[in-house]
């Protein structure tokens, strides 16, 4: 069985999860704790980072970008208006470097810091850096937020869609990184309609239902989280 190692607060794993779900792949969920450092994860992936992907034979893939390209490669040149990655290689390009934006940027300025320390430190034993939220990480990736908002909702705006006319591997990615602070209640709507508009689309998909269900213990989700008309 195709295995996907993941963890639903991580952006890069709800990214590649909303692949699956656009393609229709069966694929078993397993959720991982980076953190534990277990033995079996760290031969599937010595980086021990995720998402790690695994297929029938057993070989792994690790990492958003790289399991990204591989579905393209091996399903996506096969979907014709379904592909999440254009055919023009300019149009390819613009997909990629927003990929890039919402995986490497935004997780770097926002979603991490803050996925760690209100979600991630709960789930750490003190060894690991488990403890209390530091509220100075807290107070400066919630003033990134704004600005990251601001550049979807133009993105939204202009385009239709983040990268272009049709969806891609760019709004799944930003999906992912939403979805995430979403749930966290951390995205004030209303001061950036045009993303709310995009994310209402996107969240309608049934690829986004896996992950309108999930939910972390001791964290509850925004009262809207799972609301399609929010």
């Amino acid at each position: 069985m195709t295995t996907l190692y993941h963890h639903p607060m991580s952006a890069a794993s709800r990214f590649v999860r909303l692949i699956i779900g656009e393609y229709d792949f069966d694929v078993d969920m397993i959720e991982e704790r980076p953190w534990e450092k277990r033995r079996a994860f760290l031969t599937a992936n010595p980086a021990g980072t995720l998402p790690v992907y695994v297929d029938d034979n057993m070989r792994a893939l690790c990492g958003p970008f790289v399991i990204a390209e591989f579905m393209d490669e091996t399903h996506g040149v096969l979907q014709r208006e379904r592909r999440l990655l254009a055919e023009e290689p300019f149009q390819r390009a613009e997909i990629r470097r927003l990929t890039e934006w919402f995986l490497l940027k935004l997780e770097q300025d926002v979603t991490y810091p803050l996925a760690r320390e209100r979600v991630y430190k709960l789930q750490m034993s003190s060894e690991a850096g488990g403890g209390a939220p530091d509220s100075r990480i807290l107070r400066a990736a919630r003033a990134n937020i704004r600005q990251h908002m601001k550049y979807i909702a133009w993105l939204g705006a202009n385009r239709g869609w983040l990268a272009g006319k049709r969806m891609s591997y760019a709004d799944l990615a930003a999906g992912g990184a939403i979805s995430v602070l979403d749930y966290l209640g951390e995205i004030a709507w209303d001061e950036t309609p045009a993303a709310k508009e995009w994310y209402q689309r996107l969240k309608s998909r049934p690829a986004f239902r896996s992950l309108l269900a999930d939910r972390v213990r001791g964290v509850v989700p925004v009262s809207h989280y799972a609301d399609l008309d929010f």
